[in-house]
């Protein structure tokens, strides 16, 4: 039986009622909304959780056609940098349209009203939860439709809020940094690095800086278009999409997120593209509460600090030595602060530049080179000084671990994420400086545990396959 409000088509010809019914799904009824580049479970609190999405019109990204050099970083060849983005490779065009999020734990649902995405933000929605409970686990079912009357896209997911900061229990988190597109290990998946993390169940991740590299080419990111395009490829990897499906996260930035290598706001622009647009892009990516330097307390035993390295940097084209920052006077008040009054057993400062190092003695962008020693010397000496303190580097394209010679402060380098990323030191150059060397890719495990009732922390170094090939272990002082 017709349905009463289309009785009145049945003495039209065909070719009109053709015309009228696709007419009638330009208003989005008809359109189908994907998922393709993932959704992720930011800032996560005990009590709190930010999620973010983006609405795709198309099911998966564009395929990978173009070889790649048999050299670091894999950069592909005879790309065309002037092609329309919407035919590069990895690329997932962006849907208007509506989402919505519910939240289930135990028969407890919590549900978002539906969220309007735009072309304006990159067709992103940025979605806050308050009011959870601790150390409970929630269920993620997200909706997606083109219009109000429009055909329902879902995708699912999970995650475990913090415990409270009282709580004694076990926590494992992962870490990694500098991933560019082109360096993929994995023709299908992507990473290798991630399916193998994912494999642990950590439970978060903390990715410090370098998401995407805006100055490499394939495409290089001269434009606002060309930046986004960026993300897209790069979340639409299936490894990233499955990792993030059950694995919170925080993401700190570095120059490659920004602009180009050594960015700072005092940077000329990268083509047309300027400082605040890759600063905009960015938020448009990572969602935040407030400032982009914050801490998070994982229970009783481990509280994290997540530091700012290219908002508030003096210009870099200044090389002397003397009072030039990375942080800014406003971060270094907060993170001696927030860091003093901290009864956490261990604290863990990420950071998306080494502190510790050593570097290589012609950069001058970092707290381990000559430029910034002034602003270092006090970073380590606090950071030291502090019981059960220590930091994780992002940027540096091997894996280490160093001890500061003159303050003991230990630093722990992730590596890139893939073997094809690692370069810049000499395997052979292990300094004084050096417990562990590694030129190579992977990721760093960390776990925080309790042994006959004594609190300990343990790294591990792992290959991107996932094997151990360093293990660092301290109890509490």
């Amino acid at each position: 039986m017709v349905q009463k409000k289309y009785s009145f088509l049945l003495g039209f010809p065909v070719f009109v009622l053709l015309i009228i019914f696709f007419l009638s799904a330009l208003d989005g009824s008809a359109q189908k909304i994907f998922f393709t580049t993932g959704f992720k479970v930011t800032e996560l609190t005990e009590k709190s959780v930010i999620i973010w999405t983006r609405l795709c019109s198309q099911a998966k990204p564009n395929p990978i056609v173009h070889a790649r050099k048999e050299s670091v970083f894999r950069h592909p060849l005879d790309f065309d940098e002037n092609m329309p983005i919407d035919k590069m490779d990895g690329g997932v065009k962006g849907a208007k349209g509506l989402v919505r999020i519910t939240l289930m734990q135990d028969n407890h649902h919590i549900k978002s009203d539906w969220h309007l995405v735009s072309e304006k933000e990159d067709y992103t929605a940025k979605v806050a939860f308050n009011n959870l409970k601790s150390d409970k686990c929630y269920e993620i079912l997200l909706e997606a439709k083109a219009s109000d009357t429009g055909t329902v896209s879902t995708a699912k997911g999970s995650f475990c809020t913090a415990p409270s900061k009282n709580s004694i229990l076990p926590v494992s988190l992962t870490s990694s940094t500098c991933q560019y597109f082109w360096s993929f290990d994995d023709e299908q998946r992507g990473f290798k690095t991630y399916d193998n993390m994912n494999k642990l169940n950590p439970d978060f991740f903390i990715q410090t800086g370098d998401y995407v590299y805006y100055d490499k080419p394939g495409p290089l990111a001269t434009t606002i278009a060309k930046a986004r395009h960026k993300w897209h490829a790069m979340d639409s990897r299936p490894s990233l999409v499955d990792f993030y499906k059950k694995t919170p996260a925080y993401l700190l930035k570095d120059d490659h997120d920004i602009l180009s290598d050594d960015a700072a706001p005092s940077s000329p622009p990268y083509g047309d593209l300027k400082f605040n647009d890759g600063l905009a892009i960015w938020h448009e990516n990572v969602p935040l509460r407030d400032k982009p330097y914050r801490t998070f307390r994982w229970g009783k035993d481990l509280q994290i600090w997540l530091i700012e390295g290219r908002e508030f940097r003096s210009d870099t084209t200044r090389n002397e030595e003397g009072d030039k920052t990375i942080w800014g006077a406003e971060q270094k008040k907060w993170f001696k602060k927030t860091i003093s009054e901290s009864n956490a057993t261990f604290k863990l400062i990420f950071s998306p530049t080494p502190i510790v190092g050593p570097d290589r003695e012609a950069k001058s962008d970092n707290h381990a080179n000559k430029t910034f020693k002034q602003e270092g010397d006090w970073i380590r000496k606090l950071i030291s000084d502090i019981n059960n303190s220590f930091v994780v580097s992002g940027d540096r394209h091997w894996q280490y671990v160093s001890k500061d010679t003159g303050t003991g402060l230990i630093e722990f380098g992730s590596g890139p994420v893939s073997d094809y990323h690692a370069q810049g030191w000499d395997p052979k150059d292990k300094r004084p400086q050096h417990k562990f060397l590694r030129v190579k890719g992977g990721f760093i495990g960390i776990k925080v545990d309790r042994q006959n009732g004594k609190p300990f922390i343990q790294f591990t170094h792992n290959d991107v396959d996932g094997n151990k090939v360093n293990e660092e272990k301290f109890f509490a002082k």
